[in-house]
């Protein structure tokens, strides 16, 4: 029978053996929140990446470059890190070049080894679901966190997907069970759940309120970004 686990941090990530695992990658507030919606808006494809330097540099060779640190736009780049920007029709067929604080550089950490690496968020979560039940691999979910600590919003989605997938595959590991039984604990009101959250107030603070609302929005897209090669594209 198929596994599946959780890892609560790219810290962490060194103690799964992923090499026979499909890894979905999350960061909810907000980079793969964005990666699904640019793909759901036709975007071509996005080349995550771990530091600016290299997001800056995809931008010199043509690229449309979006850079958040801190939860804010870096300085001389195109795109910030709401999901808001990635609507945009001038954006479809595009190449994007993209780095945030948490969810590209847990990007980087899981390609070195797994089997793949797809995009999850509450967006598309049904699809995801989907996909992972037509592979034959294991599953681990590596939740981006925030700057190697663990968060609320990334471990619910985990659990969300565990919850979904829990009848067809084992789960491994207690990291899993908790992400399970706490997102059946905030299920209903996730919004409420995570009001006293540290990413939901550090957001909050910037006046981004209307970012945390569609992030927590279920089903809203039928597509799963999986990298191929250095790329996202719709699987």
């Amino acid at each position: 029978m198929k596994s599946i686990d959780v890892c609560l941090t790219p810290e962490l990530l060194h103690l799964h053996n992923i090499e026979n695992s499909i890894v979905v990658v999350t960061d909810i507030f907000r980079a793969t929140s964005c990666m699904v919606t640019g793909m759901a808006h036709g975007i071509g494809s996005i080349t995550p990446v771990a530091s600016v330097e290299e997001c800056f540099a995809l931008q010199q060779q043509g690229y449309v470059a979006a850079a958040e640190r801190n939860a804010q736009k870096v300085a001389g780049f195109d795109l910030d890190n709401s999901p808001f920007s990635y609507m945009d029709e001038g954006l479809v067929g595009a190449h994007i070049a993209m780095t945030t604080t948490n969810g590209t550089l847990s990007i980087a950490k899981a390609k070195a080894s797994a089997v793949k690496v797809l995009v999850g968020a509450f967006l598309n979560l049904g699809a995801v679901t989907n996909y992972l039940q037509s592979q034959q691999y294991d599953v681990l979910v590596l939740c981006a966190g925030w700057k190697g600590k663990v968060n609320l919003e990334d471990t619910l989605f985990a659990g969300a997907l565990v919850e979904a997938l829990h009848d067809e595959y084992m789960i491994a590991e207690d990291g899993a069970l908790l992400a399970m039984r706490t997102y059946q604990q905030a299920k209903d009101d996730m919004l409420s759940y995570l009001a006293t959250s540290s990413h939901v107030r550090r957001l909050q603070r910037l006046g981004i309120h209307k970012d945390i609302q569609y992030c927590l929005q279920r089903d809203l897209y039928d597509v799963v970004p999986v990298l191929r090669g250095s790329a996202l594209v719709c699987a």
